[in-house]
């Protein structure tokens, strides 16, 4: 029986799995859907001059915000985990997703830094409750011979949400303005209710008579216990380097694109081949919008995770995640080293590359050594290293970025060399019309003063800060995976 189980071949391996598998791949695609719809544009929401619809935050706030509320949706599901193994999958996900409705929605009502940080509040309780049931069902209907197959699967519908997100809110909110995010996030968790209220088929799962209070504390002393293991601690920890440099692609990236790169050429190459795509691409400017080229990585994972899953299903997870950061260090890299349009879309590619060889077999790693009856609990550590990563993510993309690459700084550091001051943005006062009095004042169009600060201040190399990060993760790795081999020998999964 278990040969056969190893012989499957692609078909096979697509047939091994439950109705719960399916339905939570769906409803990960949704909700991915909704979230990266939002998150991919959101850097570009909150800095956006206030005349196109934006809140002209600074970028220091922006990174606050964004920053803090998904370190604390990271955090969360250490508890959402336990809780939803005491009342049922079934019951958190319609919390969750009326939770994420209703925060999604309203966040595209409110304008203050508060309000703003309390609904992104809202919607990343909501994810937290979704998160660890998703992996959990994925646990559950998975074994030892398709798991690595399956979390590959359910990777990859996590990218065709989070591609199909970014895609429409991007020629959306050209179309009809920001409020229709939110709106579309909303009607995707929508979808997600109907499908959990009406297909949803709870899985077998141990029940409990023990009360809420001593539900959590089971969980925070079963979390302790599990992070005193030394070989799991420290894998967590090293992995938060990965996540650190991996939150960049949509925490900074597309800020830096609106600030640094031209991407006209980009669109008229692709109108010169392929019109028809490259007119839904086209903004008002006449280029590409940042989010939707931050969205090749899922377009890319999309196209490729089934062949990447293939390749690597029988890689040790210490290995294929060493592998793969790696190459998404030259990605990453790449991404931030140019002004070059067609250089970051390279790499893009060669990160989602890494990423896709990378992340899934940390999943994969996590499910293996998850106790039975506690799946959504211990696949709630997973999170651990990304909620830190996220809580030190504030300082790359809010206060690094604002001293090395923020264009609004660098205009002004140039403006003072040449004794000329223009006033602070305000509501009245915007982005925009800064950057227009601030070429006039130096004699440049729009374009020419951009590549003056550029080639002046290099603003790219931030890229040495991101990658540097990435580096010391694969010397954590290295070390980590050469004392365990020699440490010891119950560690199987390696």
């Amino acid at each position: 029986m278990n040969t056969e189980k190893k012989d499957l071949g692609f078909i096979g391996l697509l047939k091994s799995f439950t109705q719960p598998f399916w339905i939570a791949s769906a409803m990960e695609l949704f909700e991915r859907w909704a979230w990266y719809g939002l998150f991919a544009v959101l850097a570009l929401y909150l800095t956006g001059s206030t005349d196109e619809g934006g809140l002209g935050f600074t970028h220091i706030e922006r990174g606050e915000i964004m920053s803090y509320v998904t370190f604390i949706l990271y955090l969360l599901p250490i508890i959402t985990g336990a809780i939803s193994d005491k009342i049922g999958y079934k019951l958190s996900l319609i919390i969750a997703y009326l939770l994420l409705g209703f925060g999604y929605y309203f966040m595209g009502d409110v304008t203050s830094y508060t309000a703003v940080f309390i609904m992104f509040l809202i919607v990343a309780v909501g994810a937290a409750m979704f998160k660890p049931v998703a992996s959990a069902i994925v646990t559950k209907s998975t074994d030892k011979y398709n798991s690595s197959f399956g979390f590959g699967v359910f990777y990859m519908m996590v990218n065709v949400g989070g591609f199909f997100g970014p895609l429409f809110s991007g020629k959306l909110r050209e179309e009809y303005g920001w409020k229709i995010v939110f709106i579309m996030a909303a009607t995707a968790i929508a979808v997600n209710l109907i499908l959990v209220i009406f297909f949803f088929k709870e899985p077998n799962r141990e029940k409990t008579s023990e009360s809420f209070g001593e539900t959590i504390k089971k969980s925070l002393i079963n979390v302790f216990e599990a992070l005193s293991d030394m070989k799991l601690s420290l894998l967590l920890l090293i992995m938060v380097g990965f996540w650190l440099m991996f939150n960049q692609l949509f925490y900074t990236l597309p800020v830096f694109i609106e600030e640094w790169v031209n991407t006209k050429p980009l669109y008229e190459s692709l109108h010169s081949t392929l019109p028809g795509i490259a007119d839904f691409y086209k903004n008002n400017e006449g280029g590409i919008n940042p989010e939707q080229i931050v969205n090749m990585d899922a377009f890319f994972i999309v196209i490729l995770q089934m062949i990447i899953s293939t390749i690597i299903l029988k890689w040790k997870p210490i290995s294929a995640m060493m592998t793969g950061i790696t190459i998404a260090i030259i990605g990453i890299a790449l991404s931030f080293y140019t002004d070059n349009i067609f250089y970051t879309l390279i790499g893009i590619l060669i990160f989602a590359i890494g990423e896709m060889t990378s992340n899934p077999k940390f999943s994969d790693y996590i499910a293996k050594i998850s106790p039975k009856g506690k799946e959504a609990l211990y696949m709630g550590t997973y999170f651990l290293p990304i909620a830190i990563a996220n809580l030190l993510t504030k300082w790359i993309t809010g206060d690094l970025y604002a001293g090395m690459s923020d264009k609004v700084v660098i205009i002004r550091e140039e403006l003072a060399k040449r004794s000329i001051e223009l006033p602070e943005i305000t509501l009245a006062y915007t982005k925009n019309n800064f950057y227009a009095e601030a070429a006039k004042k130096l004699q440049m169009n729009a374009d020419e003063m951009t590549t003056f600060m550029w080639n002046t201040y290099h603003p790219g190399n931030i890229w040495y800060i991101i990658a540097g990060i990435g580096l010391l993760t694969i010397i954590g790795l290295f070390i980590y995976n050469s004392i365990i081999n020699k440490g010891t020998q119950k560690v199987q999964t390696f």
